[in-house]
């Protein structure tokens, strides 16, 4: 479904799919395309999302009614942005599945009564390593991971250089626990999703702070290299 942004008298922006184009904008301004509908390869990474995410829907239908109450008076708590930076809520069972979804993506049990929120510390990655002969990919960061939180990593496959748009790439790497520091290695995670790094071949790097008491995710940080020989 294509969303629409009104003015006083008429629409200034529009995104999202519509029959068979699609609206976005990028650097250099609005755009239009045509719908692709991409291949389904029922990967290992897609069915562990999805199963996490059913899970979490799931166990929204066995909390009590006072619990499911605390989700809901806690939204308005918890508000977000959409894609025009407009704050958006979102209602007490989206709120539950987001946050416990995360916490499930760390590795941390699931909460049954909503959190109050937390201030997420400022994320810094310095740079991305690459290797084919030693095939190790290696971030490193300026601070250590932080108490009660852990680091997602998320990582791309090897893709041609000149590529820039990558965001339905990235799968989930690894967690990286309180107080690790830099520099982080993945290269078994990374090796073990995709294979060898490729000499030439482009990797990018998105991680992010969750909070291992509430689920709240941080701001995602981004960094790529050029896989070197």
């Amino acid at each position: 479904m294509a969303r629409v942004l009104f003015s006083g008298i008429a629409g200034v922006d529009l995104r999202g799919k519509l029959n068979g184009s699609v609206f976005s904008k990028n650097k250099g301004g609005a755009y239009v395309r045509t719908k692709v509908t991409p291949v389904n390869p029922q990967t290992t990474s897609q069915q562990n999302a999805r199963n996490r995410l059913g899970t979490q829907s799931q166990a929204w239908r066995g909390l009590t009614e006072v619990q499911r109450q605390s989700w809901i008076d806690a939204a308005p708590n918890f508000p977000y942005n959409d894609i025009y930076g407009n704050s958006k809520q979102l209602s007490g069972f989206q709120l539950y599945v987001k946050l416990n979804t995360n916490l499930a993506l760390i590795g941390e049990a699931a909460i049954t009564t909503a959190p109050a929120p937390v201030a997420i510390p400022a994320l810094a990655l310095t740079s991305v390593t690459a290797d084919d002969s030693a095939n190790t990919v290696i971030i490193a960061g300026t601070t250590p991971v932080p108490a009660d939180f852990a680091m997602v990593v998320m990582a791309t496959p090897n893709v041609s250089p000149g590529k820039t748009f990558v965001k339905n790439l990235f799968r989930f790497t690894s967690a990286e626990p309180a107080a690790a520091t830099s520099p982080f290695d993945v290269s078994a995670e990374w090796t073990a999703l995709f294979g060898d790094p490729v000499v030439g071949e482009k990797v990018f790097v998105k991680c992010f702070y969750v909070s291992t008491l509430t689920g709240q995710a941080g701001i995602p940080v981004m960094a790529q290299t050029i896989v070197v020989a």
